[in-house]
């Protein structure tokens, strides 16, 4: 005889484990993020904002962009390329020497290998540094005091401290004062000026008040010249001028119209010979022109005045 069991009111059904809550809890937690993830990607592949089609738009015009300035890029870069070879042989013909860079500071080359250097000999070398440049100091300190001393003497006059071009630059700088090589004899011979490169044409003034002690007309030598005499035995000679609006005798100011710049006599090229003398003794023109240009450009050219081993005269 089969039995029959029969759940009488007062039994309950068995409750699930909580191993088969937390289960269902979590089928139903990756179920939710999948499909969350699937649309997202369905919405994002077949749908777009208008932020991303503008940025889409923009993506497409900075490639189009792109391409026509690498275009222009490479078209630049050959014609400097051009131009610094066409500078370089011009100045090597000239000058009969490689080009000097445009700012001998401009190249920081010389750190490239400071990592090797060991701890020690930095602060060694740097310790010598500051020895020298304590030492430095005191000199450009007596200087000032010579400088103030002299200044406040009543029979001091001021030496001629302008330059002869305006807007001169220290790119503009040739050989200065010295044993140079002559670009004519190809041997070394005494240059007693400064020469300052310009094209023919430029303007040439007065570097102080003064009296126009001579102008000379030739077509050797130095060629057209005018000759200014200043206060405390100071004179200046402006040389190869193309032609002269100076009239012997004649006063003159800092900043009159001498000449100017020409190819006159034995000129390689178009520039300025330029001479200060004083007591017969032939000065440094570029020692003179601190007054006149910027502490940087006064720094390179007296790099330059000493670096250019040819004249051009």
């Amino acid at each position: 005889m089969s039995r029959i069991n029969v759940t009488g009111p007062g039994k309950k059904k068995p409750k699930a484990g909580a191993w088969a809550i937390i289960k269902r809890v979590l089928i139903f937690f990756v179920s939710t993020v999948s499909m969350a993830v699937l649309y997202y990607a369905i919405f994002s592949l077949f749908f777009s904002t208008d932020t991303e089609r503008r940025l889409e738009q923009e993506n497409a015009m900075y490639e189009r962009e792109l391409a026509v300035l690498g275009q222009k890029e490479k078209l630049l870069s050959d014609v400097i390329d051009g131009l610094a070879a066409r500078d370089d042989k011009i100045y090597g013909e000239i000058f009969d020497a490689p080009a000097p860079a445009m700012d001998p500071f401009s190249s920081l080359d010389f750190l490239a290998g400071i990592d090797s250097v060991p701890d020690d000999n930095l602060v060694r070398h740097v310790a010598l540094k500051l020895s020298s440049l304590e030492s430095g100091a005191a000199s450009v300190e007596d200087n000032f005091r010579h400088v103030m001393s002299a200044l406040s003497d009543s029979g001091f006059v001021m030496p001629p401290m302008t330059a002869p071009l305006s807007d001169f630059t220290f790119a503009q700088t040739g050989a200065s004062v010295g044993e140079k090589m002559n670009p004519f004899y190809k041997i070394e011979m005494r240059h007693n000026g400064l020469d300052v490169i310009a094209p023919s044409g430029t303007p040439v003034y007065a570097a102080a008040d003064g009296v126009v002690a001579d102008v000379i007309r030739s077509r050797k030598g130095l060629g057209n010249v005018v000759v200014v005499a200043h206060d405390g035995d100071y004179v200046t000679k402006y040389a190869h001028l193309e032609d002269v609006v100076a009239v012997k005798g004649r006063k003159v100011t800092k900043g009159t119209l001498l000449g100017n710049v020409g190819v006159s006599g034995n000129s390689f090229a178009p520039h300025l010979h330029y001479e200060v003398w004083r007591d017969t003794v032939a000065l440094d023109p570029v020692n003179f022109f601190f007054a006149s240009v910027s502490p940087d450009d006064y720094v390179n050219m007296l790099i330059m005045s000493a670096s250019v081993g040819q004249s051009m005269d």
